[in-house]
């Protein structure tokens, strides 16, 4: 599973932060700290487009295949036209905007910032539709499914009806002392998948029924000889849509791994990336897995290797049968 590198005539120079495969095609999106959204054709092995910003971007999402929105770091939320590759900013936040996340169902925009605050916009109107504010502390990380926001702050998730963002549906704290990094809707809308800073992932299903009823807990690495756990940040999450119970889980130390939910058991573990595995991102068909190892400004040191992204075809990937340790 060592993957093929995709290549780049101008390679990205500053630490990526979110990669997207489009809803219909093989083309991925990239935004980076670089102030640049790019758009490669995986199929063709070539760019096509590179747009520069004023602001890094630290998140990006499709509104179809032609059209992309982007979260940057001076608190612009922006919409791009991927074929000409002209920009609008549309909406602020007051601070840092740090996710963003498109709606078909209700064609809402949502984002969040540092500022501690959750937005929905319509692309028509200059003023959110609606704002929820955040007490204590800003998202970590949000995903959409259906009309069920999943916000991850602190040790917390709570999920909203973003119709009506005052409309809290779920809320629970998973860990004491110890903050969320990512979370990630199933594609089937029947729960989500969260990451931990100590390397535990947490399956819950809160208000659907059906064989995945009952949430689990496991933690991604094994235990050391001395007893003690290995712990490492899950960085990313990403699910196969396709298959809700297949996921990938990508780490700090730079291990990308797949799991088979109904099994629980480990598919594959890849060989160490040259950094860290920031996103993950699986086609519209599920047979091939976006990988991107970067630099990550929580680990506070230089940046020893430029980011890079690889592609996997899951076809390719045998079960290792690994056991792991479920809680």
């Amino acid at each position: 599973m060592s993957g093929t590198s995709l290549k780049f005539e101008k390679p990205i120079n500053d630490a990526i932060t979110r990669i997207h495969f489009a809803p219909q095609s093989d083309n991925l999106l990239i935004s980076s700290w670089d102030s640049n959204l790019r758009l490669y054709d995986v199929q063709s092995s070539r760019m096509r487009l590179e747009a520069p910003t004023e602001a890094a971007l630290l998140d990006c999402c499709f509104q179809s295949e032609s059209i992309a929105f982007t979260a940057a770091s001076d608190g612009s939320i922006a919409r791009f036209d991927l074929h000409s590759g002209n920009s609008e900013a549309l909406w602020h936040h007051d601070d840092l905007a740090n996710c963003v996340e498109y709606s078909d169902q209700t064609c809402q925009t949502i984002t969040a910032g540092w500022d501690n605050k959750i937005m929905s916009w319509d692309a028509r109107l200059a003023k959110p539709l609606g704002c929820l504010e955040l007490h204590g502390a800003s998202a970590e990380s949000m995903t959409l499914c259906g009309l069920e926001l999943v916000v991850a702050t602190g040790a917390s998730i709570n999920m909203y009806d973003f119709r009506n963002l005052s409309t809290l549906v779920y809320s629970k704290e998973l860990w004491a002392n110890n903050q969320i990094s990512c979370v990630q809707s199933l594609p089937d809308c029947r729960g989500f998948a969260v990451g931990s800073i100590d390397g535990r992932v947490a399956l819950e299903f809160p208000t659907r029924s059906g064989p995945y009823e009952k949430g689990y807990m496991f933690r991604c690495h094994p235990k050391f000889n001395n007893g003690r756990h290995h712990l490492v940040a899950v960085c990313d999450i990403a699910f196969n849509p396709l298959s809700s119970g297949t996921f990938a889980t990508g780490d700090y130390e730079g291990y990308a791994i797949t799991w088979d939910a109904r099994s629980r058991k480990r598919i594959f573990e890849s060989p160490r990336y040259p950094s860290s595995v920031a996103s993950l991102s699986f086609n519209q068909h599920g047979q091939l897995l976006a990988v991107a190892s970067s630099y990550m400004y929580q680990e506070g040191k230089e940046i020893q290797e430029p980011p890079q992204i690889f592609i996997h075809n899951m076809h390719d990937i045998g079960s290792q049968g690994g056991k792991v340790q479920w809680k």
